[in-house]
């Protein structure tokens, strides 16, 4: 079973005192649910113009409520709201907190938790709570504009009010109420919170820019002029034009700290608005007034899709290769959207998958390593990693170097109307490299796993007997494994030859070597489905592994052979 994992972000009204968020975040951190988990501290994002910082932690769902009550808890005690002044519309010491469904967990069940959540914040803690986006129980109240209406300073009247009141601990506003503010509680899909900088410090152009973009739009004036009426309907309310962004709420401002003006922003559907299409749009609009985008700032975290998304669409728009590791196209996306303008812009730091992947991951994998750490490791006494592994890595550099074929070929002077022909194959060998990459350590992972076995019980028969079964499936595992190798590096020929026929002639040689790579990891990968289908009690399913491996073993030789003559006729 899929193991579930919650992202929380709230937003605490305190950017400016260090020791304040140090303290909150100490709470997070030290949370401990009933059954002692914790949560990981993923990012801490202050803004001093804004005095507010944006956390980030992920957990279990008993960890991430018990975390999230406690940050709650202590922001209540530090953070006095009649004192509080910032850029950012804001409500209480814990301004929002959403909870965000990562793995094995629905948005509809972190709706029902958030409302648990929002039940205790308020009985425990007295606490004002509305609960908004997925956890809302009325359709207006989620849009978290809509809750927050008229910010802290609106509170007196909308507690004491019936339609405006909080759906948790609702009372009078007294002394307790106007230290804390109120909070908002709820769940939601990723939102990507980015900051659009602008050569201005006009605040007004930056609002202009945010009315034009955000889906909201601005209200309709009489006579289409600025200072004009705003226009209502037949029933009183207002009437807006739309802006040209949907799934996207944005305003104006400016930042003192940074010296300019920027349209911040939070993308609430990132599939029908991109970060991407958000940039282009806001520097489209922001060019119509005589203004520049000259950067982006993300706060908070951001999915590694997105990112990716954003790179592949602006070497698309250079004519490039997209067919590139992770790392280049990040970096593309980093250079085209200005990531790094106000401060450098670190994708292991920033990006949500890196981070979760580095606070989950206690051992260090086999494809983290550099190449003489591998080397070394391989040639310790360990058995693993063995030759199974060594056999997929030969396949994911056969694939590479058809991959480097191809991204030099769409880059080649006077191929210009070939570019995406390349790209399509290096896309593909991309997708083969990530494979073969991932079954480096999968076969370190089957061997261990057979070792695993050997330390289960065998005093009465009973433990006899799942030991017996546990071993048949593990040895099952360890043979099934390297015939996806198998599989996996055979699909390399098929690059490999396209780019032996097509490619760059100056680079004919290096797919020369890639085929003799992608054979070497197919037969070597072969000797580890036989030795370890030896094992298998189960004789007929042993042959059967066996006769495919043997198949795909001779197609190799083959496939070898013609791609090599293919490159030693164009050698001379």
């Amino acid at each position: 079973m899929q193991k579930q994992l919650i992202e929380c972000v709230p937003n605490f009204s305190e950017g400016r005192d260090k020791e304040v968020i140090k303290a909150i975040t100490d709470a997070i951190e030290n949370a401990q649910s009933a059954t002692g988990q914790t949560v990981s501290l993923l990012d801490v994002d202050p803004g001093e113009a804004t005095n507010r910082t944006v956390v980030t932690f992920v957990g279990e769902p008993s960890a991430v409520m018990e975390a999230a009550f406690q940050g709650i808890k202590k922001a209540a005690e530090l953070i006095d709201m009649r004192n509080h002044h910032g850029a950012h519309p804001r409500m209480g010491a814990t301004d929002v907190c959403p909870l965000i469904p990562v793995s094995g967990i629905s948005l509809e069940e972190c709706a029902k938790l958030s409302r648990e959540l929002a039940a205790r914040v308020a009985e425990e803690l007295g606490i004002p709570v509305y609960c908004y986006e997925a956890a809302a129980f009325t359709p207006e109240r989620k849009n978290l504009a809509v809750c927050r209406r008229g910010e802290y300073e609106a509170l007196p009247e909308k507690m004491d009010s019936e339609h405006e009141s909080p759906d948790f601990g609702n009372r009078p506003f007294d002394e307790a109420a106007a230290r804390t503010g109120a909070t908002t509680i709820g769940a939601r899909d990723f939102l990507i919170a980015v900051n659009f900088n602008l050569n201005t410090t006009s605040t007004r152009r930056a609002n202009a820019i945010a009315f034009d973009v955000r889906e909201k739009g601005r209200p309709q004036r009489e006579g289409g002029k600025p200072n004009g009426k705003p226009m209502k309907d037949e029933s009183g309310k207002t009437i807006m034009i739309p802006g040209t962004l949907k799934g996207t709420k944005a305003i104006g401002w400016f930042i003192p700290e940074y010296g300019v003006a920027q349209v911040s922003m939070n993308i609430t559907d990132m599939a029908t608005t991109p970060l991407h299409v958000a940039f282009d749009e806001v520097s489209r609009a922001a060019a119509a007034r005589g203004v520049r985008v000259t950067g982006t700032e993300i706060v908070g975290l951001v999915p590694k899709r997105a990112l990716i998304e954003a790179g592949r669409y602006f070497l698309h728009k250079q004519q490039r290769s997209t067919g590139l590791p992770d790392e280049e196209i990040l970096r593309i996306a980093d250079k085209s959207m200005g990531l790094s303008e106000l401060k450098p812009f670190i994708p292991r730091e920033k990006v949500i998958e890196y981070l979760i992947l580095n606070k989950d991951t206690e051992a260090k994998k086999l494809t983290d390593m550099t190449l003489t750490a591998f080397a070394d490791e391989t040639a310790s006494e360990s058995p693993a990693p063995g030759g199974g592994s060594i056999a997929a890595y030969m396949g994911a550099l056969g694939a590479a170097l058809g991959t480097m074929v191809a991204n030099l070929s769409a880059h080649k002077a006077g191929w210009d109307e070939r570019w995406e022909e390349f790209s399509n194959y290096a896309d593909g060998g991309r997708m083969l490299i990530d494979r073969l990459i991932a079954l480096v350590d999968e076969d370190t992972a089957a061997f261990n796993r057979i070792m695993a076995v050997f330390s289960m019980p065998k005093s009465t028969d009973e433990e006899k007997a799942a030991r017996a079964e546990a071993l048949e499936a593990a040895t099952l595992y360890a043979t099934e494994v390297p015939l996806n190798t198998m599989k996996t590096a055979f699909e390399a020929f098929e690059l490999l030859e396209a780019m032996a026929k097509e490619g760059n002639p100056a680079s004919v040689s290096d797919a020369g070597v890639g085929a003799l790579a992608a054979r070497s990891a197919v037969l070597g990968a072969q000797l580890n489905v036989k030795i370890n289908a030896a094992g298998l009690k189960d004789r007929a399913r042993a042959e059967a592994l066996c006769d495919e491996a043997d198949e795909i073993a001779t197609l190799a030789n083959l496939r070898e052979q013609e791609i090599l003559s293919i490159v030693n006729s164009k050698i001379g």
